[in-house]
């Protein structure tokens, strides 16, 4: 099950294979900020059929020494804190205003189309060059690009921001 926010606060997000790997399977300690965003409903991440199959397809490699049951644990996990998006529709680059950058990797290509479609805040990713279309995405308006020890950053004084802009209880 999908938690519910229980604040106005609240931002989207598009989470790269790495990322999702080091949450789910190899439980990274630096991003337990970000697990536990998303845990509690601070942060709604999304993904699509082919980013979910890049996962999976990724849990069962034979170097990552995994048991059907790890990869189906780890796999629930994903399903219950990303959202699938709901549309099926490709956004091919540049149909959108501005323009959708195009990566030079074209196996991530599908992580940027999923960000301006479900308009996510930040897409964050270890991708080298996913991360180097960062001033391209924010230039167009678009969504921020962000490694994850960034977002750290980035989320915490967003967080710290709302909170201070908030009256004081009397």
């Amino acid at each position: 099950m999908i938690p519910k926010a229980s604040s106005v606060f609240r931002h989207r997000v598009v989470l790269d294979t790495n990322v999702c790997l080091d949450l789910f399977m190899f439980r990274d300690p630096r991003w337990q900020v970000l697990l536990e965003s998303l845990i509690c409903g601070e942060i709604e991440a999304f993904t699509r059929h082919d980013c979910r199959r890049e996962f999976e397809l990724v849990l069962a490699y034979d170097k990552m020494k995994l048991s059907a049951e790890s990869q189906a644990a780890i796999l629930t996990e994903f399903d219950q804190r990303i959202r699938p998006y709901a549309s099926s529709e490709k956004i091919e680059a540049g149909a959108m205003a501005g323009g959708l950058p195009v990566c030079k990797d074209s196996d991530d290509q599908k992580f940027l189309e999923l960000a301006l479609a479900c308009e996510a805040d930040v897409l964050i990713t270890k991708d080298k060059a996913l991360l180097k279309l960062a001033r391209k995405t924010a230039r167009n308006g678009q969504f921020k690009i962000l490694a994850p020890q960034a977002w750290l950053v980035w989320f915490a004084a967003l967080k710290c921001s709302q909170i201070s802009a908030e009256p004081a209880d009397l």
